[in-house]
């Protein structure tokens, strides 16, 4: 998918990478999708395992993104804004998600940890995948004390 790709998860991080991610889609004039992974269970195989309710947990995480889109696309004035901001919600291990979805992309941006995990991590693991792995620019927000 062409243009900026940012994962978000409700975390402090996310908000600064998701704030970072709507001026460069500006200034770049390219489209941008947010997206939010509502982590699956990794099975034995290290592949995600589905359970009843995985859909319905991915929706409310689409409705907080939206709502944490919205409230960040509040401060910026209207000329400034991206041609195009897209929420997605998607099942599964956040670090595969977008990878998979950076395919293609011109950048993925995430902050450097997220939501879950040790404090005292400079970068967290999800950032650590991503950043080894993807097939585009990656930038890593850090924490705002950094």
């Amino acid at each position: 998918m062409p243009g900026i790709i940012v994962g978000i998860d409700g975390s402090v991080h996310s908000r600064r990478a998701l704030q970072w991610a709507l001026n460069e889609a500006s200034i770049r004039h390219t489209p941008l999708t947010v997206l939010t992974v509502s982590q699956e269970v990794a099975g034995y195989s290290g592949s995600a395992v589905s359970y009843p309710g995985d859909q319905e947990r991915a929706e409310k995480a689409r409705d907080a993104a939206q709502e944490e889109t919205d409230s960040a696309l509040e401060m910026i004035d209207t000329a400034s804004r991206p041609p195009s901001v897209t929420v997605r919600a998607v099942s599964g291990l956040p670090s595969e998600v977008l990878l998979d979805a950076a395919a293609g992309a011109d950048m993925i941006v995430v902050g450097s940890r997220g939501a879950g995990g040790f404090k005292r991590l400079l970068l967290g693991s999800v950032s650590s995948q991503v950043t080894s792995h993807a097939q585009c620019p990656v930038v890593v927000i850090p924490a705002e004390n950094a």
